[in-house]
């Protein structure tokens, strides 16, 4: 079970696609000028990186290793196309704010690297705790984003009024340039705190050597 957990939380901090690897910051940057935007983008990330982990764990031994990226592309680009018809049918204003971007997710790297790097070579279960970490940790990013992209430019959250009538918005923070600068602080942040979590393990690892050998 403590395996699984790690399993998760990688995908949540350490190996947070946006935040960590700088992955598929396109979306990052597009489609987070208001939370709701992002966090629908985020669920279909989730779902999509999710459900091939486990449609590749499955069928891994099944699969040519020379035709393995065609396949991994062909169930990403099922699962989308299932999510779009989704979003189409029930959500229909979503669909159309989040556009061609939601036919991008078939390329996002983070979603192949995932297959490719452990849902191939892995059993279902712990596939499918790598697939929903890190899709949980770039639905997070993409959520912390959007929040604080439309509080500032427009004094909501989630389309509800925070800040008073006499709030003047930052329009910058809902256009390209100021998502840019707050995807890049954020970024550097997760670097730094990263590198402090890094130094105290080592710290912690040296220490308990040291009283290993006294």
């Amino acid at each position: 079970m403590k395996n699984l957990w790690e399993i998760f939380y990688k995908g949540v901090f350490a190996q947070n696609p946006i935040f960590r690897l700088a992955l598929s910051l396109c979306p990052a940057l597009a489609v987070t000028s208001t939370a709701t935007n992002a966090l629908a983008m985020g669920l279909s990330v989730m779902f999509v990186i999710t459900s091939n982990n486990v449609v590749v764990s499955l069928f891994r031994k099944w699969v040519n290793p020379k035709v393995r990226v065609p396949v991994y592309i062909t169930s990403i680009a099922t699962i989308v196309t299932l999510v779009q018809l989704v979003l189409e049918a029930y959500f229909p204003i979503l669909f159309k704010e989040l556009s061609i971007y939601l036919a991008l997710i078939v390329v996002f790297a983070i979603i192949l690297a995932r297959a490719e790097v452990f849902a191939a070579k892995n059993t279902v279960v712990p596939s499918f705790f790598d697939g929903f970490g890190m899709g949980f940790g770039f639905a997070l990013a993409m959520v912390a984003i959007g929040i604080i992209r439309e509080l500032f430019g427009a004094g909501t959250i989630f389309g509800i009024q925070i800040m008073g009538s006499s709030y003047d918005p930052a329009l910058i923070m809902i256009l390209p340039p100021g998502g840019f600068i707050l995807i890049g602080l954020m970024i550097a942040s997760f670097n730094l705190i990263g590198e402090y979590q890094d130094k105290a393990k080592a710290e912690k690892r040296k220490l308990a050597i040291q009283r290993g050998e006294a």
